[in-house]
């Protein structure tokens, strides 16, 4: 089994959430990177007095535990960074039913459980980017644009085996039906440049390089990129403006039904759901806030608004397992 990773950081704060103070530490499990929860952690070090322990590793292996250590669990909080782990989470009863108004009035109706057992933090949309020395944009105005036999050789695709990937086909799924959705995946595995990149800054160096003139990635890669480099020789594109829209993911979270520390788990859920933490969301890891009212980070702001998917993340869970079939039968690796 693979070696999970402590990220244990113990703070010392008085609750600003209402959550009652208590020598036990909350326990997050944790699919986001420590990097990225510290400074929300340390935020909340100023309002609370509540210890919070943080164990990360990939969602999969945490769920496993969690099923396994059952009502003995001491965790609190599951959180991921994609909606189709928390639908997984939730189907396997892992995550408590939670009556928040804080929350429901945060947060979108389509980034939450319709049964509130969890619910979107933080927002990115996996789309397009495109080298202008390479490609005409007007050729590639939405995801089944990337199948067009004039495209062959130009793009560039992260590895099946990400979620980010598997949850974007199985929205497809629900526009398209199978029988064009696995035709449109087949098209984009014969028009690959190069073979499936593990990451998508890679990705994106690529396009830049003019290895391949278009891929997907999602938003939050190509600003760290951008921000690093404002001459970086890629540019975004939404999709699908004309259509169903742009696909959206969340990173999110639940509590755990075998908490014992529920209302103290909830309250730590309503606080990053503010305008606070939603903007710090947005500054450290350039994605947007899912609270309408918090502030984008300037590198986000400057990409413009663009027309979002509607329709309830919760899709890309449910159909998960069928677009990686599909992914599998159409040799994308």
């Amino acid at each position: 089994m693979r070696t999970l990773v402590f990220a244990l950081l113990y703070l010392t704060i008085s609750s600003a959430a209402n959550a009652q103070k208590t020598d036990e530490p909350l326990v997050i499990y944790s699919e986001r990177k420590p990097f990225l929860l510290e400074p929300l952690v340390k935020r909340y070090q100023l309002e609370t007095g509540i210890k919070i322990q943080i164990l990360t590793d990939q969602a999969s292996v945490l769920l496993e535990r969690l099923a396994a250590e059952g009502e003995y669990t001491k965790a609190d909080i599951f959180m991921t960074v994609d909606a189709g782990s928390l639908v997984q989470a939730a189907k396997r009863g892992v995550l408590a039913k939670i009556n928040s108004p804080t929350l429901n009035a945060a947060i979108p109706a389509n980034l939450r459980d319709p049964e509130n057992r969890w619910f979107g933090l933080s927002l990115r949309a996996r789309t397009m980017i495109y080298n202008p020395a390479k490609i005409d944009p007007a050729l590639i105005q939405n995801y089944a644009d990337l199948a067009k036999p004039a495209l062959k050789g130009k793009l560039c695709l992260r590895s099946s085996k990400k979620v980010y990937n598997q949850s974007l086909i199985a929205m497809q799924l629900a526009s398209l039906g199978a029988a064009r959705t696995e035709a449109m995946v087949r098209g984009w595995v014969t028009n690959l440049a190069a073979p499936a990149f593990a990451d998508d800054t890679l990705l994106v160096n690529a396009v830049a390089s003019g290895q391949c003139a278009v891929g997907v990635v999602n938003t939050y890669y190509f600003g760290r990129v951008q921000k690093d480099n404002p001459s970086v020789a890629a540019k975004l594109l939404f999709a699908d403006q004309k259509g169903q829209g742009t696909h959206v993911n969340i990173s999110g979270a639940g509590v755990i039904a075998a908490s014992k520390q529920k209302a103290e788990a909830q309250a730590f859920l309503e606080w990053l759901a503010g305008t606070e933490a939603q903007a710090i969301f947005a500054e450290v890891n350039l994605e947007y806030p899912v609270n309408a009212k918090a502030k984008l980070d300037p590198v986000v702001a400057a990409w413009g608004s663009f027309k979002r998917d509607p329709r309830n993340i919760q899709i890309a869970g449910d159909r998960q397992a069928e677009a990686v079939k599909i992914m599998d039968r159409a040799g994308w690796r």
